[in-house]
């Protein structure tokens, strides 16, 4: 992986974390202040946290469209790269095969 395909990953990456966290500090609030309801026993933390990722999942979805887009480019470039790698290796292999079988059959 290249490094613009890495700062790619890791720039989406810490912008969905960012809302995740955005939307864990809300929650949090929401919980502590009684406007959304406690968890159940000690599972409050448990709680909070499934809730902001309840939450955060379709903001990020929709606020990050076009990070994400732009990280399934690169995503699917890679593929092709590597596509054409293992394209180019198999025939270098099946090249070498044949070479190897009309030297057996002309000995």
């Amino acid at each position: 992986m290249d490094t613009e395909e890495w700062i790619e990953m890791l720039r989406y990456t810490l912008m969905r974390l960012g809302i995740f966290v955005g939307c864990l500090v809300v929650v949090w609030g929401l919980v502590h202040f009684g406007i959304a309801p406690r968890g159940l026993g000690s599972s409050n933390g448990l709680w909070i946290a499934l809730l902001a990722l309840v939450v955060s999942a379709p903001i990020s979805f929709v606020a990050l469209r076009k990070e994400r887009d732009r990280a399934s480019v690169q995503v699917a470039r890679r593929v092709d790269r590597m596509k054409a790698n293992m394209q180019a290796s198999a025939g270098a292999e099946d090249l070498a095969d044949e070479r190897a079988r009309a030297r057996s059959q002309a000995s």
